[in-house]
């Protein structure tokens, strides 16, 4: 018998379920990993996420090989073209069984649905939850439906985990002796990483320096982007270097047991780490948020703007609102945000520049090291007011007061922001005046848009959606 496990987003080698499946039986056992360089182009993808990618894929190959696993690196340009060539491979292999973890965007269940067609009824599939800490379609209403709002979802989540727990799955027994691991290359533009370590040994250091250091604290530090108050982890959770399981049981370590309420210590954590779930979940029973739909499709006659000046402005960091432009710019030079910034520049552009959510989500994309359709897509639409979302359409984060609030001494700001670098706390975040008096030459922009007027205009934008409903 031989045995392929196929990885995708599930870039380790403990608590991998198709892993650690497929080496149970005594059979040889291979694995590889299938590139598709114009697929990733197509979709947008960073050119830093790719440079991870590959980082992380060398990694595990190391990993593999050291259990006598050898990881091949197949290519081709489009998920197509994935069943064809896979066929073949297993053909040439004389593989009897395959073992994958699911996948949740659109285009890649259509590609498996694809490849189950193709394959010879003697190859066996089969497929496993890598990806979430409570399968797909495992929580919903009484009615059987996924939930559309997070609170009731979140409650039935960690009821459910309480009821079953969570399984954590050890790294494979070796299946042979140790190999060396073939260098991996993929094709394409990237940008460095190198600030990000990459391995499951750099995540699982990650996971714990954050636990022991700012687990506690979390619920009260995580929204000061001036503070290392985050875990970070979220570029190795996008490519699954680090499971969800992982994480919880890295909480459970450290506080010895999980919090279940919110007036635990840990619960805001592990409240983010629902989301995470809340938003696949979404992906999976919701096929229209994998092709640029809005989750509520009211909204699709919302009537955006598209300047493409106005887009390259907030791109670029040169909106004239201090706290916005800092994040952007902190964005392009490191591949990533701070999340309460995510929500301020994602408000910023849909509510005060009145620019397609879609536009944000793809360039949100194309720059983040931990970009992923789930994640990303869900806080576009939330930001923007289209998706899955309790509170009302008319709530507008207003730039400045945000600032205040999160870097009230302009600490972040002044970091990115080398023009204002002498401008005393006072004025960091109304900084124009205080520069028209003491740097005059100074090449600090004005506001682009009255924040009071741009708010009305959202909320009139939403008002004529409802006054076109009830016409």
């Amino acid at each position: 018998m031989h045995h392929l496990v196929w990885f995708r987003s599930d870039l380790r080698v403990a608590d991998n379920p198709a892993l650690y499946e497929a080496c149970q039986s005594g059979a040889i056992v291979s694995a590889i990993y299938i590139d598709c360089p114009a697929q990733w182009q197509e979709h947008g993808r960073a050119p830093i996420q790719r440079d991870f990618l590959e980082r992380n894929l060398n990694s595990l190959a190391e990993q593999l090989a050291l259990l006598g696993i050898p990881l091949t690196l197949l290519t081709t340009d489009y998920f197509s073209e994935v069943p064809e060539l896979l066929a073949a491979y297993i053909k040439e292999q004389k593989v009897t069984a395959l073992y994958a973890n699911r996948e949740l965007g659109i285009d890649e269940r259509r590609r498996d649905k694809a490849l189950q067609a193709t394959l010879d009824e003697q190859v066996a599939v089969r497929v496993f939850n890598g990806d979430c800490v409570l399968a797909h379609g495992s929580i919903t209403t009484r009615s059987g439906d996924m939930y559309k709002v997070f609170t009731p979802f979140a409650k039935t989540w960690l009821s459910q985990l309480r009821a079953t727990g969570y399984r954590l799955l050890p790294r494979p027994n070796i299946q042979g002796a140790a190999l060396t691991a073939s260098r991996i290359r993929l094709e394409g533009k990237t940008t460095s990483s190198q600030a990000w370590p990459a391995g499951e040994a750099a995540a699982h250091q990650a996971l714990t320096t954050f636990c022991q250091q700012s687990l506690l604290d979390y619920g009260e530090l995580r929204d000061y982007p001036a503070q290392a108050s985050t875990s970070q982890l979220s570029p190795y959770l996008a490519l699954g270097v680090l499971s969800p399981n992982q994480c919880l049981a890295a909480i459970e370590a450290e506080l010895g047991q999980l919090p279940f309420s919110r007036g635990e210590q840990g619960f805001m954590w592990l409240n983010e780490l629902i989301w995470r779930e809340f938003y696949r979940h979404l992906l999976v029973a919701f096929p229209r948020l994998s092709m640029s739909k809005a989750f509520k499709p009211d909204t699709e006659a919302l009537q955006w703007n598209y300047d493409k000046t106005d887009f390259a402005a907030w791109c670029e960091g040169q909106t004239g609102y201090p706290i916005i432009d800092a994040a952007m710019r902190c964005l392009h030079k490191t591949g990533w945000m701070h999340n309460r910034l995510r929500m301020i520049v994602a408000s910023f552009l849909t509510k005060d520049l009145h620019i397609d959510w879609r536009w944000g989500e793809a360039h949100f994309m194309a720059t983040l090291i931990d970009g992923e359709l789930a994640a990303n897509n869900g806080g576009w639409q939330w930001a923007a007011g289209t998706g899955a979302d309790a509170a009302p359409y008319f709530r507008v984060f207003n730039p400045t007061t945000q600032g205040e609030r999160f870097d009230s001494q302009g600490d972040f700001i002044r970091q990115w922001l080398p023009e204002l670098a002498q401008v005393p706390a006072k004025y960091i975040h109304t900084p124009h005046q205080w520069l028209s008096q003491h740097q005059p030459d100074h090449n600090y922009p004005l506001p682009m848009v009255d924040h009071a007027r741009a708010r009305l205009h959202a909320i009139a934008m939403f008002d004529a959606l409802k006054d076109k409903e009830s016409a």
